[in-house]
This record gives structure tokens, sequence and C-alpha cells, in this order.
């Protein structure tokens, strides 16, 4: 497992924990690691964010935003698994 990557995905939970989303690091033996986000109010939004390269990065290869850069990176995270309101908003 790459600390590095793991430290970046382990920073950026703390941020996604803060404001109010579930995220867990998942570290198996001999792969990389990954974090599973997901929005506690709609339980089927759920995303899956990868880090490399001082990056952080989609499953699909785009990247989310550079790891140094952790605020920005959940900002664009939440975007996905973001709840709508019941205003139509």
């Amino acid at each position: 497992m790459s600390c590095t990557s793991a430290h970046a995905l382990d920073t950026l939970a703390a941020e996604l924990r803060r404001r109010g989303h579930e995220a867990n690091l998942i570290a198996p033996e001999g792969r990389e690691p990954w974090l599973a986000v997901r929005n506690p109010q709609v339980p089927m939004l759920a995303e899956t964010v990868l880090a490399h390269a001082g990056w952080f990065w989609w499953p699909w290869r785009d990247r989310i935003g550079p790891a140094a850069d952790v605020p920005v990176a959940a900002d664009r995270v939440l975007r996905v698994p973001a709840a709508t309101s019941g205003d139509g908003a």
C-alpha cells in the first residue's frame, strides 16, 4: 500500500466527515487504497475516490484536484453524492 496515497485519502476522509458525509478508507493488502464516500441522507449517492501522484482521481481516471488542496477536492467530491433539496433547487 502506498503510504502517501493512504495519507492523502485519510486527510480527505476527515474533511468529508467534517462536512457530514461518510468516508471510509479501504486499504486491501497488496492493492492501492481508495476512499468510499457516501451521503448518509441519500445512501444510494456514493462514490469512490483514488489518490495517485499527488492528485485525487475518480475511478474513470478524471482528476478531482490536487491532494495538497483538500478543501477544493472535498468540494468537488461532494458535488457527486449531494442530496437535492426539496425546493427544486
